[in-house]
Parts: structure tokens; C-alpha cells; sequence
């Protein structure tokens, strides 16, 4: 919302209907057009049966299960045309791509970027350790060790 540039954009992908989340879709499409933010929206998969996570195991890896995936088009449609964009549907990885594509034609706006860099030095713990053991070492050859030697 605080962007300065020429375009704001978010691109909504999505696999299903809304079953997540604390703001109706609706009203974060309101949002998106109070703040000027305009949403394309892409519905992606095929209707119909798929692999999705279900649970997660002992492990911490994902459980996988058929469940029914319905991508609520006309909401989509609803979103991306309060808020200026367009809604686009993906059946693959291909038709994804070319979608990307066509909305980059689409949003072209400059955005200046700034590089910071934060070095921080670790030598010095090591300088201390190496120093201490010096110390130690002088100390030992002039005391407890001079007679071995």
C-alpha cells in the first residue's frame, strides 16, 4: 500500500475455492481497489480429483490425498475485475508461464533498487584464543617446563 511506483500489482494463484484465512476474498478485493492494488488472478489445476496434503507425519513430511478440487472461477473473475486485472486460467506448467508472460507485457513499471551489504568481522575471538595460547606458551617455557628443557 505504501509503494511509491507507477503500478501496484498482486498476482492471486490459487488451486481451489477460498478455505483459509482471516479476510473474505471479497473484501480484500475491496481493500486491493481502496489502496489501489490491481489483482490478476489465476486459477490453477483441473477441476475434479487431486494429490494435496492432507496431514503431515511424525516425520514432518507431508501426507498426501485424493481430495476434490472446484477452483471458484466466477470469484476469481470478481476479484480481478473490481480491481482492474484480469482473471487467467492454467490447466499446466506451460500455459502458467505464458500467463506470467502476458502479464509482465502487461506491468511494466521501473523500480529503483538499493544493495546493502552488513559485514561483520569474526576474526577477532580467534585473534584472542591464538593471543591467550602465545601467552601460555611463554609462560610454560619460562616456568613449569625450563627445567626439560
Amino acid at each position: 500500500k505504501d509503494s511509491k511506483a507507477k503500478s501496484k500489482v498482486i498476482i492471486l494463484l490459487t488451486d481451489g475455492v477460498n478455505n483459509s484465512g482471516f479476510i473474505d476474498p471479497i473484501t480484500a478485493s475491496e481493500l486491493a481497489v481502496e489502496y489501489g492494488i490491481k489483482t490478476y488472478t489465476i486459477g490453477l489445476g483441473t477441476n475434479g480429483m487431486a494429490l494435496s496434503p492432507v496431514a503431515l507425519s511424525r516425520d514432518g513430511k507431508f501426507q498426501y490425498g485424493r481430495v476434490q478440487v472446484e477452483i471458484d472461477e466466477d470469484l476469481l473473475k470478481e476479484i480481478a475485475e473490481a480491481t482492474g486485472g484480469q482473471y487467467f486460467r492454467a490447466t499446466d506448467n506451460r500455459k502458467l508461464k505464458e500467463i506470467y508472460k502476458e502479464i509482465d507485457k502487461l506491468e511494466k513499471t521501473e523500480v529503483e533498487e538499493f544493495k546493502f551489504y552488513n559485514y561483520e568481522e569474526k576474526y577477532r575471538p580467534l585473534v584472542l584464543l591464538a593471543g591467550l595460547l602465545l601467552i601460555l606458551e611463554v609462560l610454560f617455557r619460562f616456568s613449569i617446563f625450563r627445567s626439560f628443557i
